[in-house]
């Protein structure tokens, strides 16, 4: 193939000749290595303009100061969205008309800010390109095989070609602007990540997805806050209970199902829980193993226990074992007891669960 470098903006040939050598390719400017590197491979420029002939004209400073303003907001978005991410907003739910209620704004504040971020530099860039950078039309054939030497060091001479036409050495402002965005932008996974590294939830106080209120001699109450008892159930009835302490029908690992079972129904255990329920009540975490939902439709006939969200059934004759659907592991039962008060008898649990309530963890034993 021909390979020939011409100054295609002003149609004057630099460069021809059948082969250049690669003694001959490493003389060319890279304008010029760019332009013979291209017809090399089949891509002929048949137009190249520069969008400023005149460097540092105002309209050119016009145009940088704009793209770099976008950059700016960029970085600033990115910087919120840090921010935010650390603390400004609180991010932790509260129910309705219990302290700051802010924590609906995170979410959409740290999407939004990213989100906004990203969208600056990319549109700076779009800008840069579009704005700055040569006009070019160029017409490409298609070709195999690896490119030999010659072809790749005007490859590079097209790299460093395109490097110069971006400017980057004269046009300090937006390499700086773009610099800071980018970095910013970088930062913010990071600081995701490491964020969530530091308040680890695991074991112990303030972090509970090992453990429930529940604990030895706690109340057992209904929601509206009447202590559960052995004569509130008829045979085959269930109903909901939560610890008796101060927020505990709020706790949303806390919602346990009592169960009284019908005459002549026994409970096949699991090993070292045989004597967790009380006479012919039992009771077990209302929380589907499988995503969290609420197992509470309770059908007498088959003693089984249905997930509305994804169809999982639990035998609670088998110890709440699923039988049916997508969950895998038995709810967790509660061991239960019961205390006299003033001549009642009043359900109380004799320890917490002994195992998570709820789905599955990345520390779930």
């Amino acid at each position: 193939m021909s390979v020939t470098a011409r100054g295609a903006h002003s149609g004057e040939n630099l460069h021809s000749g059948e082969d250049l050598s690669a003694e001959e390719a490493a003389q060319l400017s890279p304008e010029e290595a760019m332009i013979a590197g291209a017809e090399a491979d089949g891509i002929y420029i048949v137009h190249r303009r520069e969008r400023f002939p005149i460097a540092g004209t105002k309209a050119e400073k016009r145009a940088e100061r704009t793209i770099a303003a976008v950059f700016l907001l960029g970085f600033l978005s990115a910087v919120g969205f840090i921010v935010v991410f650390c603390g400004a907003v609180p991010f932790e739910w509260r129910l309705p008309g219990e302290g700051n209620q802010n924590f609906r704004f995170f979410t959409p504040l740290i999407g939004g800010l990213l989100g906004l971020s990203l969208a600056c530099v990319g549109i700076g860039v779009i800008m840069w390109a579009k704005w700055l950078l040569p006009e070019e039309e160029a017409v490409q054939d298609r070709h195999d095989g690896a490119s030999d030497l010659t072809q790749q060091i005007l490859g590079a001479g097209t790299l460093v070609s395109g490097y110069q036409d971006l400017g980057i050495a004269r046009r300090s402002m937006l390499k700086t602007t773009l610099g800071l965005a980018g970095g910013a932008l970088a930062l913010t996974p990071v600081v995701a990540l490491v964020g969530a590294m530091i308040k680890k939830p695991g074991r112990g106080e303030g972090q509970s997805l090992f453990s429930t209120p529940f604990e030895p001699g706690m109340p057992l109450v209904h929601i509206d806050g009447r202590r559960a008892g052995p004569g509130d159930l008829l045979p085959g009835g269930i109903a909901t209970v939560f610890p008796g302490v101060p927020g505990g029908t709020k706790d949303p690992d806390a919602p346990t199902l009592l169960i009284r079972l019908r005459p002549g129904e026994t409970v096949k255990a699991r090993r070292g829980q045989e004597n967790f329920g009380w006479g012919d009540y039992v009771a077990f975490s209302k929380i589907c193993t499988h995503a969290g939902c609420p197992a509470s439709l309770y059908e007498q006939k088959t003693g089984r226990l249905l997930c509305p969200c994804h169809q999982s059934q639990f035998d609670v004759l088998q110890d709440a074992k699923p039988v049916f659907g997508p969950a895998t592991r038995s709810l967790p039962k509660l061991p239960l007891d019961v205390e006299v008060v003033d001549g009642q008898q009043y359900f109380v649990s004799r320890d917490d669960y002994p195992e998570a309530v709820g789905p599955s963890f990345w520390e779930r034993p």
